[in-house]
């Protein structure tokens, strides 16, 4: 048989192979499908869209999805954001600016006083002639994994700006190697081919069927989720970031808006580690050693005798340099002796140990920066900005309540850096400010109605929330609090007064729905009636149900 007639003989036999491989390959992909739209058709599962349509004063509007975070999230620790409304049709003149980002970025622990409504009152007073739309879109331990699908889909939003605050939950957050939440250590294509599973209707059931409900319980759940910094999941955790970001960047540029990315601000002076770890493999005499240097330094340190405490710290490093507390405690001893340089380098050090990673590490804001440079993206370096505004250059609990959220005033600052970029984004398109310069903090803190009431307010929740662990196992746990109860205190302004500052807020932005929410919570205790009715007011869009701080429900 020559060689035409066997390829002549090969092709019904190649054609069947192919044939029985498509229908291999088809058929479970079909049933798939079949599959996927009955049951979409009959309503089993949730969209998991970030946006569904809503009407916001009878008219049209995209509002955000409570079922969004659903794909990052188990059942019953779902975390959602400020819920917001965005209109259907973007009236002209108006400037719209999307906030990404994590618990920091959506100004926790009250978004009322976060940057992004620093930044709102700015521009609104400098730029009376337009209309400024600032959503803020940062949610509790989403980190840039969802960040991402998130600018990917408000891209579509007709935004003029994306601000993105993002980097403290690279490892806890859903997909890092210290979460709770999602699987964990995974690579970029894994990922997003979860995700994408978890969006499906048969992901869903899958999910459900399969999972029981959890309950939320904060930063205590990750207690046993330690990741050391040399650990070989780190590496993942950035190059994963790295590579969010760009897209996220990516996303905000090819809808025609201007990018800023910022640097993660975090407490270096007065936030000890949560947990160290020592050297793997570091055990029997050399451990023994360790100890008792490290255990010596500690009453050195305690006596103040600092010089002398340095001297053992130094000698147990160089047995184990790897142990946060170690070089949170060699930090303290520098500050103590006025050497805030070195001490800053060892705050660092001692952060980036840090084996509960709930803070943005050297390694991320430095991804931060080189983005921002190589993307020929504006860069707010708000890292850099509230260092050089603490007088030893060490940021501590003045400007940062405990390891990450910001206090107004650093707020302000932050906010204060970002007024800059949008004026000069704003002047390129010919808009020129009513008035020169930036709002003073008071002034804007004025707008806000911050009131003594509403400071004290937060202190206390903040208190409340460091009697948990991990806070509760920090060696300055106390010293933590302590700090908390000066600003707690109940000041002398009367609820009259307090009253007097949301009134004349909302006289001057009758639209602003956050004054009206605060201003609803405040009256609560004293006139349910009209706290029903500003809380009413505060809702972003029509028929959403309205709960006084009690629960009962008022509309």
């Amino acid at each position: 048989m020559n060689s035409d007639s066997k390829m002549v003989s090969s092709s019904p036999m190649r054609r069947r192979w192919l044939l029985a491989s498509a229908a291999t390959i088809g058929i479970p992909i079909l049933v798939l499908i079949l599959i996927e739209a009955g049951l979409r058709i009959g309503d089993v599962g949730y969209s998991p869209d970030l946006l569904t349509p809503c009407t916001v004063q009878g008219s049209p509007a995209s509002c955000y999805n409570l079922f969004f975070a659903a794909t990052y999230f188990p059942a019953g620790m779902v975390q959602t954001p400020r819920l917001y409304a965005i209109p259907a049709q973007k009236a002209p003149k108006t400037f719209r600016i999307f906030v990404l980002g994590e618990s920091a970025a959506m100004g926790d622990p009250d978004p009322a006083y976060g940057f992004s409504r620093y930044l709102e009152v700015m521009l609104r007073e400098r730029y009376p002639s337009m209309k400024f739309e600032v959503y803020n879109t940062g949610s509790v331990a989403i980190n840039s994994h969802v960040v991402l699908p998130i600018a990917q889909q408000l891209a579509n939003q007709r935004p003029d700006l994306f601000i993105i605050y993002s980097g403290n939950n690279e490892v806890v957050g859903p997909y890092g190697p210290g979460t709770v939440l999602t699987a964990s250590g995974m690579s970029i294509p894994l990922i997003r081919a979860s995700i994408f599973y978890h969006t499906t209707r048969i992901g869903q059931l899958v999910t459900k069927l399969g999972t029981h409900k959890q309950e939320w319980r904060g930063m205590e759940m990750f207690l046993d989720q330690q990741v050391r910094a040399d650990s070989p999941l780190m590496q993942p955790v950035y190059a994963n970031f790295e590579r969010n970001l760009r897209d996220t960047i990516a996303a905000g540029r090819h809808s025609g808006a201007r990018v800023i990315v910022a640097t993660v601000a975090t407490n270096l002076k007065n936030c000890a580690p949560f947990a160290s770890q020592h050297k793997e493999g570091r055990g029997g005499d050399a451990l023994r050693s360790w100890d008792s240097l490290f255990q010596q330094a500690k009453e050195k340190e305690q006596a103040g005798s600092f010089e002398d405490a340095l001297k053992l710290y130094s000698a147990a490093g160089t047995i184990d340099g790897d142990y946060a507390e170690l070089e949170f405690r060699t930090a303290r001893s520098l500050w103590s002796l006025g050497n805030y340089k070195d001490a800053a380098e060892h705050y660092r050090r001692a952060r980036d140990l840090d084996t509960l990673r709930f803070r943005a590490d050297t390694r991320i804001n430095e991804i931060n920066r080189a983005v921002a440079s190589s993307s020929g993206v504006d860069l707010v370096d708000a890292e850099a900005i509230l260092a050089a505004a603490s007088s030893d250059g060490i940021v501590g609990s003045d400007l940062i309540y405990e390891h990450v959220h910001l206090t107004p005033e650093a707020n302000y600052m932050v906010a204060r850096a970002m007024f800059d970029k949008v004026a000069a984004q704003l002047s390129s398109k010919g808009e020129v400010p009513a008035e020169a310069g930036v709002l003073t903090e008071s002034d804007c803190e004025r707008l806000l109605a911050l009131t003594r009431y509403d400071r004290a307010r937060i202190a206390n929740e903040m208190m409340s929330r460091m009697q948990k662990a991990p806070f509760t196992t920090q060696i300055n746990h106390a010293e933590q609090v302590f700090r908390l109860m000066g600003r707690a205190q109940i000041s002398d302004e009367t609820p009259n007064d307090t009253a007097a500052q949301y009134q004349w807020a909302i006289m001057r932005q009758p639209d602003d729905r956050m004054l009206r929410l605060r201003y609803g919570m405040f009256l609560a205790p004293y006139n349910r009636v009209a706290a029903a009715e500003q809380l009413s007011l505060a809702q972003p869009w029509d028929g959403y149900p309205v709960f006084l701080p009690d629960g009962t429900q008022v509309r």
